[in-house]
């Protein structure tokens, strides 16, 4: 028996750090937030998706009584992106939240479900995904989604090899 240890590499950083073209992006996913349909959990999400070719699609989450039927705002803005776009890869993504009248001053990651999807997507173009994770008092970047699913289920998952 051996311990396997899995690191994740995240950049810690405030706003002004930023690079002109990333507070676009998240100023574009904290735009989003007045957007978000949130009536139930009061959690309002913007994200933002940037393309290679320079592209910028946003969105927000949108909620339904029925949980499972709402949808979180990456992958709203993520599948409108690619839907528009579908050989244009995608190069960075920003997400901000919003709740009781203030943004977070910590940064949330996307759920699992939003995870799946980024993971795929960059495994589709087979480029890193950078993730912009904004919070009013730190912000996180992340190079690739791979860093934030390590133990991931992926294309190669599927080839099942027996003994």
């Amino acid at each position: 028996m051996y311990q396997k240890i899995i690191e994740t590499k995240i950049t810690q950083c405030n706003y002004n750090e930023l690079s002109e073209e990333y507070k676009k992006l998240v100023e574009t996913a904290k735009n989003q937030v007045e957007k978000a349909y949130a009536p139930y959990s009061k959690f309002h999400v913007g994200a933002a998706v940037q393309l290679e070719n320079g592209e910028v699609f946003a969105a927000s989450n949108q909620e339904n009584s029925a949980y499972p039927s709402g949808l979180c705002a990456e992958r709203v803005a993520m599948f409108f992106a690619n839907a528009q776009y579908p050989e244009t890869p995608v190069r960075t993504l920003a997400i901000a939240a919003f709740t009781n009248g203030n943004f977070l001053k910590s940064p949330i990651s996307p759920c699992g479900a939003c995870r799946q999807v980024l993971l795929e997507t960059e495994a589709r173009f087979e480029k890193n995904i950078a993730t912009i994770l904004y919070g009013s008092e730190q912000i996180y970047i992340i190079d690739n989604v791979k860093q934030m699913l390590p133990l991931c289920f992926e294309k190669s998952s599927l080839d099942i090899k027996t003994d």
